[in-house]
């Protein structure tokens, strides 16, 4: 049998971890999100930056080539004539150095130096080109080491003469391509094979700090890529959640806390209940009545045990109070007397056959047990006489003893349960006007052992004679006891001496005397016992 202890420890401790595991999930989840989340802002603001940084430099770019076409006509033309035209759309270009014109693989003419006589590869190895082209380089006239991008325009099919730009791409790029830490730590302008980093072009490869990647994109329009440089964005996500944190748990335990308060009814005992009741996992059971001068039986008590398919066998002791608790004993109640309605024809069909069913105060209150026993019982005219049984643990002072009145009109018997273990008072017997008084086993297991109990048990059934109240013996389970409580005048009797609790559908065997005697003090713990 499981104890209250033990089922409330259970149902608590599921509780718990089911609040526990949402409280982590949401935490992980809350997390996880942020970090998807941030990933993703980290890289969209790559993209971004990185858009926005080519689009800067695609517009200064726009006019230089826009120049450069008309200037490709120039080549062959005396410096003299072109060297005004050179300065004024340098001037106008701004972002422009110098621009310079070649002839037969020699620069001759420069807007800045006006007419010269250089072959073009001392100064750029890379040119002349038959093709058009952009290059890093760095300059080797005015500011020499400084970086600089060679834009280079061929005015000829074998490629010897041209139109050369030079852009001051230091001043440009230091503009446009400003790192934004902690996720951009260096930007870096891409073209061909050569990087430029700040005032620094390194060919071929480009220096990387340990643990940073390169996100590239390039130009849709020139040749050229712009490389954003640092820490992953995986890895920047990564490290801002130690500041999401404090959220992300007060979120956790505010869904652990709404969790446990919703869990509340689902994962209780009472919810167990209801589980039990709609189920019909609860099982009637009854234990005989019998005269005590002849043993003949005049009535039984109903009988609840509950075999629980999740938590095995439920002692009523244990899923009673629980259930007086959580407000269910009277759905308990109504389980009863219907099961025992629709298997009366089991019993004698006889107005002298009593048939108790224990009944809490708590469902007199408002006349709750009135509406239960006129909807339920009384709708099925049994035959048998009706007997409410209350413990004497229960709040009988509080009771609506108009109600008791009604059930006494009723036709209603009432008995009190348990007599003499509870808070005994003489007032409230003379209020309720019991039929039977039922002395508890234990006063009953005391006669011919405990001298003092065995006076108690004197004193009751004095009391019930004096009352002109009927006695009911509890707990007989020898021929002792029975012949002590015949002798003083208890005519009826109840105990293992004449019967264990059975199923309902066993009572007519055993009522024609099919069955066998039971085994006194054996296997007690599978017997039903009362609902209380």
């Amino acid at each position: 049998m499981q104890t209250a202890q033990r089922i409330i420890y259970h149902y608590r401790r599921r509780r718990f971890i089911l609040c526990i595991v949402l409280a982590i999930l949401t935490l992980i989840v809350t997390l996880g999100l942020r970090y998807v989340t941030e990933r993703s802002d980290n890289r969209h603001e790559i993209v971004e930056y990185s858009q926005r940084a080519i689009a800067s430099l695609e517009k200064v770019l726009e006019p230089i080539e826009i120049a450069r076409k008309s200037l490709v006509t120039l080549p062959g033309i005396p410096c003299d004539m072109t060297q005004y035209q050179l300065r004024e759309q340098a001037a106008r270009l701004q972002t422009v150095r110098s621009i310079a014109l070649v002839k037969d693989g020699t620069l001759y003419c420069s807007s800045i130096f006006g007419q010269r006589d250089i072959p073009i590869n001392q100064l750029q190895p890379k040119l002349p080109s038959v093709y058009p082209l952009m290059t890093l380089s760095t300059a080797g006239s005015l500011l020499k080491g400084s970086p600089i991008l060679l834009l280079w325009e061929p005015s000829s099919l074998d490629g010897q003469s041209g139109v050369m730009q030079v852009v001051n791409i230091e001043l440009l790029a230091g503009l446009t391509l400003q790192p934004r830490p902690p996720l951009i730590t260096q930007a870096v302008l891409n073209v061909a094979n050569q990087y430029l980093i700040g005032q620094t072009i390194y060919d071929n490869q480009l220096p990387l700090a340990r643990g940073h990647a390169e996100h590239r994109y390039h130009s849709s329009r020139y040749p050229f890529a712009v490389i954003a440089t640092g820490p992953s964005p995986e890895r920047v996500a990564l490290q801002s959640l130690p500041a999401q944190l404090p959220l992300a748990l007060m979120l956790s335990l505010l869904i652990g806390y709404i969790t446990w308060l919703a869990s509340a009814t689902r994962m209780s005992f009472s919810w167990e209940i209801n589980l039990g009741i709609a189920a019909r996992e609860f099982e009637v059971f009854c234990q005989p009545l019998v005269r005590a001068r002849d043993r003949h039986c005049v009535g039984v008590e109903i009988l609840l045990r509950w075999n629980n398919p999740r938590q095995g066998w439920i002692s009523p002791d244990v899923f009673i109070p629980l259930a007086e608790q959580q407000g269910l004993i009277a759905p308990l109640t109504r389980y009863v007397l219907a099961e025992t309605v629709r298997q009366r024809h089991l019993f004698p069909a006889s107005e002298q056959f009593h048939i108790g069913i224990n009944v809490a105060a708590s469902h007199f209150h408002n006349g709750v047990i009135i509406d239960d026993l006129r909807r339920v019982w009384f709708a099925n005219r049994p035959e048998q006489q009706l007997m409410l049984e209350l413990t004497e643990r229960d709040a009988l002072p509080d009771m609506d003893y108009r109600v008791v009145r009604e059930l006494h009109q009723m036709g209603v018997e009432l008995a009190i349960d348990d007599f003499g273990t509870g808070q005994s008072s003489l007032a409230y017997l003379e209020r309720l006007h019991p039929n039977v008084l039922k002395i508890d086993k234990s006063f009953t297991a005391a006669i011919g052992t405990d001298a003092v109990n065995s006076t108690v048990t004197d004193i009751i059934i004095a009391l019930g004679k004096r009352l002109r109240i009927n006695l009911v013996a509890e707990g007989v389970e020898t021929e002792q006891q029975e012949g002590y409580l015949r002798r003083h005048g208890v005519a009826i009797l109840q105990g293992y001496l004449y019967a264990k609790p059975m199923p309902i559908a066993d009572f007519p065997r055993w009522l024609a005397g099919d069955l066998p005697p039971p085994a006194i003090n054996n296997d007690r713990h599978m017997s039903a016992l009362t609902l209380r």
